[in-house]
């Protein structure tokens, strides 16, 4: 019997595999000939060798597309399986503005002028220091751009920061524990993060004032 071994290192297996591996289960319906086990990092099929070739290619156009939108459903894998493509236009929704698909396919995108020049500044230079109002998107677009560079790599961990008191105060002046003391402060910074990254499958690591996301 023939086998091969496909890695998925490049994505969050638990996530490709979907809640209780169901999107292996809707890959076996497409494929009953083969036999597909679904472990770790990594995706193993045995069959035919003919089988395992195709399936193979419309695996790695799934991952593809998983890695592009961070979505994957049964209509989705219907789709690509069937039609051996992943025709995501209609899911793009215009790719001008966009910078990353968040959960569950959300489009994160910038919406306003200056979070477009704040995009492009960031494509530009290492350091960007965004100054404005209060809910003008400034931290929301950071995180994305922070998370997208994670998600590509480009980047092993997302170190968050952020002034909890005035200077010359001290934290101990606070109620509650460490975490109680940080989260009023922190708060937009973990909301934004919720939309864009699944926070349950990364290590996450809370020292003093600062919040480590790392692969």
């Amino acid at each position: 019997m023939n086998d091969i071994k496909i890695d998925l290192s490049e994505v969050n297996p638990q996530e490709f595999f979907g809640d209780q591996n169901t999107n292996i289960e809707k890959l076996r319906t497409y494929f009953p000939k083969i036999k597909i086990v679904a472990r770790g990092n990594t995706l193993k099929a045995y069959g035919e060798k003919t089988i395992l070739k195709e399936f193979s290619k419309r695996v790695d156009i799934l991952i593809a597309h998983f890695g592009k939108f961070n979505i994957l459903n049964d209509e989705i894998i219907e789709r690509i399986v069937l039609d051996g493509n992943e025709n995501n236009q209609e899911l793009n929704g215009g790719t001008e503005s966009q910078i990353l698909h968040g959960v569950g396919g959300k489009i994160i995108k910038a919406k306003t002028f200056n979070q477009k020049r704040l995009v492009e500044s960031m494509n530009k230079n290492d350091m960007v220091f965004a100054v404005g109002p209060a809910g003008t998107g400034k931290t929301y677009t950071g995180v994305a751009l922070a998370v997208k560079a994670l998600k590509q790599k480009q980047v092993k961990q997302i170190i968050l920061t952020r002034p909890a008191v005035e200077a010359g105060e001290n934290l101990g002046f606070l109620p509650g524990d460490l975490n109680e003391k940080l989260d009023p402060y922190m708060q937009p910074l973990y909301d934004a993060l919720r939309d864009m990254i699944q926070l349950q499958n990364f290590r996450v690591i809370l020292k003093r004032e600062r919040f480590k996301l790392r692969l």
